[in-house]
């Protein structure tokens, strides 16, 4: 009885551990979503001419600072190597702390940009600070997605599973931020403002439902998982040799020995290159799965236009509903699908073949209305390009969440954060390469 209640998971009543998770996968990248779509308010301040000299002189022609270029590079740069260092290094700083000190330094940056919307500054300390900014907070960024991760992969992979759908609902949030800033009539500055004052709150929330967390019941099942199963083994070994009493003292006395010394070795997690070597592949399809999705979006993506050019409203907001919206709005989808069905297995060849199959998606999307004379558009009709969207983006959701949800049904339970963990690196790795073979695309294009 002892053995069957201790393997019995409590129910998560009102589904909160579930809403928690979620509200987590969202809070990681809400924040960096908004940083991103308040792209035009940062050129709009950095193309601002230079104040007048001391010698009395105009600043004269404005700075090319290439801010789009800049951020992307020192956004990937940062999370790909603190996500290595917590990958490498986790099991010297504790989880909680982790979590913790980096969503507090994420909310204080952001508090910082939020408060200098209405700060005048030269373009040159303005761009400076900026790309300290995001460095710090991707810098941050991969230290919580990555203990997050980790903490997800404790749970049945239903919840990995919501923490991904979180993550794509944070980027619908952004998009649909987009949209409404392109169609109102507030200014820059204002709509900065609200941008910035929305992910403060976000995280505020993300770290009260984090500190919550370890307080409901269901949660504490799964974070003390691994203490309970080495008590229950040990529970159970003792209980054996207690059987063999009846047979032989002498037998019992030596069994008890060398089984109360079994829970230290059962304690002892893998190395990270041991668990590593079980979930290699899951690795190798997520890293390809980004660096597809990030070679082509937004660099390709943003370049198609409509064939409805006499259309002026519907030209204006061509980019930002067929590109932006429909992809998060089907990458959301993809990420939830999972929770329903979940095929090819994990064992099956079938699920390396999906994941490479999404190369095709780089010459399909090249060849929509892109409008270079050096490429054919094959696809030229706005009804083509989001259905090529709609697929791009669901398979990315998708195939994603798969892979995050089987990672750590291939290792013990007390090597799922360290899965987690790696996993969550090699997300990275996958973005940094697709961000990095754009530049090639974005030439061709």
């Amino acid at each position: 009885m002892w053995s069957e209640n201790k393997l019995r998971p409590p129910a998560d009543r009102s589904q909160a551990v579930a809403v928690i998770i979620f509200m987590l996968g969202l809070g990681t990248l809400l924040p960096w979503n908004f940083f991103m779509t308040a792209s035009q308010y940062f050129n709009q301040r950095l193309a601002a001419p230079p104040n007048i000299s001391s010698n009395g002189t105009s600043g004269g022609s404005t700075k090319d600072y290439n801010y789009d270029s800049w951020m992307a590079l020192l956004s990937q740069l940062p999370l790909l190597l603190f996500t290595l260092l917590n990958s490498l290094m986790y099991q010297r700083v504790s989880e909680r702390l982790r979590v913790a000190f980096s969503l507090i330094f994420i909310l204080l940056l952001f508090c910082l940009t939020a408060a200098l919307v209405q700060v005048p500054m030269q373009p040159d300390t303005f761009f400076s600070v900026t790309m300290a900014t995001i460095w710090f907070i991707n810098m941050f960024s991969a230290v919580l997605q990555g203990s997050l991760f980790g903490v997800v992969g404790l749970f049945p992979p239903r919840y990995s599973t919501l923490f991904m759908s979180g993550q794509g609902l944070a980027g619908m949030f952004a998009a649909l931020a987009m949209l409404v800033s392109i169609l109102s009539k507030a200014d820059k500055s204002s709509a900065a403002l609200g941008y910035f004052i929305t992910p403060c709150v976000a995280t505020l929330g993300t770290l009260l439902c984090y500190l919550l967390l370890p307080q409901l019941e269901f949660a504490r099942f799964y974070l003390n998982r691994n203490h309970s199963a080495n008590v229950e083994t040990t529970q159970e070994l003792l209980s054996s040799t207690d059987k063999k009493v009846l047979n032989n003292v002498d037998k019992d006395l030596e069994a008890k020995r060398k089984f109360i010394s079994e829970p230290e070795d059962i304690q002892e997690r893998s190395s990270v290159l041991n668990v590593f070597k079980k979930i290699w592949l899951m690795a190798a399809c997520v890293t390809c799965l980004f660096a597809v999705t990030l070679s082509v979006f937004p660099v390709i993506t943003v370049r198609v236009q409509t064939v409805y050019k006499d259309c002026a409203a519907w030209d204006k907001v061509f980019t930002c509903v067929c590109c932006f919206i429909v992809f998060n709005a089907f990458d959301l989808v993809g990420r939830g699908a999972p929770s329903l069905v979940q095929w090819p297995s994990k064992e099956s060849k079938l699920f390396p073949a999906a994941v490479l199959s999404r190369l095709v998606f780089i010459p399909l999307l090249m060849m929509c209305n892109v409008q270079n004379p050096r490429l054919p558009v094959l696809f030229g009709h706005d009804g083509a390009f989001v259905t090529i969207m709609a697929l791009f983006s669901f398979s990315n959701g998708y195939l994603a969440s798969l892979c995050m949800a089987y990672a750590p049904q291939l290792v013990r339970c007390k090597d799922c954060e360290t899965a987690g963990s790696l996993m969550t690196f090699f997300l990275v790795l996958g973005l940094a390469l697709g961000a990095s073979f754009s530049f090639l695309l974005g030439k061709l294009a």
